[in-house]
């Protein structure tokens, strides 16, 4: 008796091979989707002292805001093409990468609605 796998090669190759191929890019987004999960989900990645390694959509997931914040208070585009550091920006702008988080931490603050920032 032939395994179930060997009547659906016989009876549909390609679309057992399409089948296939679903199968592996779901689990490869779901395997993305856990990682992603638990590591945002761990406290000690939750509101981050920024620093200079950080891009500004890491630091809107660590701060729990929208990246539009974090883009708008360094007047970056909504999609920039490749993924900058703090310290990259602080170079290119003569900042030190302390000044470039208090302007995030004051923007985050003003989104949250917590008052001034420290």
């Amino acid at each position: 008796m032939p395994s179930l796998l060997t009547r659906i090669w016989r009876a549909a190759p390609l679309a057992t091979v399409i089948l296939g191929l679903a199968i592996v890019v779901s689990l490869f987004f779901a395997v993305r989707l856990v990682a992603f999960w638990i590591y945002w989900a761990d406290p000690a990645h939750q509101d981050q002292a920024i620093a200079g390694w950080m891009t500004p959509g890491y630091v809107a997931y660590s701060w729990d805001v929208p990246r539009e914040v974090t883009f708008e208070a360094l007047d970056l585009p909504a999609r920039p093409g490749e993924p900058v550091t703090l310290a990259d920006l602080a170079a290119e702008r003569g900042l030190s990468v302390a000044d470039l988080a208090a302007e995030l931490r004051a923007a985050i603050t003003a989104h949250r609605g917590e008052g001034d920032a420290p």
